[in-house]
């Protein structure tokens, strides 16, 4: 190049070309993944192209967080459900064996011998009839 006179609309016009193809060789030396982190995906035409694609993905990934809260909820659900049960199974027991306390025999003799009834010393017959064919 040396010292001759260049035109100062040629000079502007290799200084572009020369940002242009370093940034083209700039841009292309570096990777998807360092792209991301810096952000510089976001300016480009390919995202505007494919905006509908993205908030596709982010209703995705929303889903599959809600997913993950409705999961945990139906678990707790469970969870309080079956302490329930238990609670009720053990309510059950305890009265059924109330009940079968207070129904023996020796305890209803005691109780209905106040009424005037008393325990037969018969023992009870059976009768039986045959059916004719």
């Amino acid at each position: 190049m040396g010292n001759e006179y260049l035109d100062k609309e040629k000079a502007v016009e290799r200084e572009q070309k020369a940002k242009k193809t370093k940034r083209k060789v700039s841009n292309r030396s570096k990777g998807a993944f360092v792209q991301v982190l810096n952000g510089d995906f976001l300016t480009k035409e390919f995202v505007l192209n494919n905006l509908s694609f993205i908030f596709y993905i982010i209703f995705l990934l929303l889903l599959l967080v809600g997913k993950g809260y409705y999961g945990k909820q139906l678990a707790k659900d469970a969870d309080k459900a079956q302490d329930e049960l238990n609670e009720l199974s053990a309510d059950y027991l305890e009265v059924k064996a109330k009940l079968e306390e207070e129904t023996r025999r020796q305890v209803l003799i005691e109780k209905l011998g106040s009424e005037g009834l008393i325990e037969t010393v018969n023992p009870t017959k059976v009768i039986r009839i045959k059916k004719q064919k």
